[in-house]
């Protein structure tokens, strides 16, 4: 059973396992354990419990294909939401964890997460600030190029600004082209 203290039972024997595997069951015996004199196996921890009670899940959540059901605790500050969180419900539906699909979803989710923010800052009265929360304003009044002198990464540190604002360049030179049509379409 998952999330117990108990080890689960081996799927084979120690000697076939030992067989088929090179170099399986090579720290069996405790004189090749360098951490056996400090090892306590019979720990007393003092939970009253062997298998912690089940949180109750309130919504749906994401689960990995490789576990039979969610650990007991499970975190809820960050419920997902949107595009990404559709992405992500993918990226646990469809792929197990050692797949790369499953991590480059996750990825993806991130990233499309992080529009969706920028996006959803716009309709706040504060809406983020690029050139001073990116640092962008910092390097050039805080002596941003001063410090990087003698670095190894001095080639693409060029790089740094352009790909930090790229993406909110885009975004007001799409913005603008947009507003720039819509008004010569009322005009007309």
């Amino acid at each position: 059973m998952p999330y117990t203290a108990d080890k689960p039972p081996l799927p084979s024997t120690t000697e076939e396992l030992r067989a088929r595997i090179p170099g399986w069951g090579a720290d069996l015996d405790p004189a090749d354990r360098p951490a056996v004199p400090r090892e306590v196996r019979d720990l007393r921890t003092g939970a009253h419990w062997d298998l912690p009670e089940q949180q109750e899940e309130t919504r749906p959540r994401e689960r990995s294909i490789e576990h039979e059901r969610l650990t007991p605790v499970f975190g809820t500050a960050a419920p997902l939401k949107g595009v990404s969180g559709a992405v992500r419900r993918l990226a646990y539906a469809r792929f197990s964890e050692a797949r790369a699909a499953h991590w480059l979803l996750l990825v993806a989710g991130d990233r499309i997460d992080a529009v969706e923010s920028h996006l959803a800052s716009f309709i706040t009265t504060r809406p983020d600030q690029p050139l001073t929360q990116t640092g962008v304003a910092a390097e050039l009044t805080h002596g941003g190029l001063r410090s990087r002198r003698g670095r190894v990464d001095v080639r693409h540190q060029v790089l740094d600004p352009a790909v930090v604002t790229a993406g909110w360049v885009l975004a007001a030179t799409a913005g603008f082209r947009l507003l720039r049509a819509a008004r010569r379409r009322a005009t007309r």
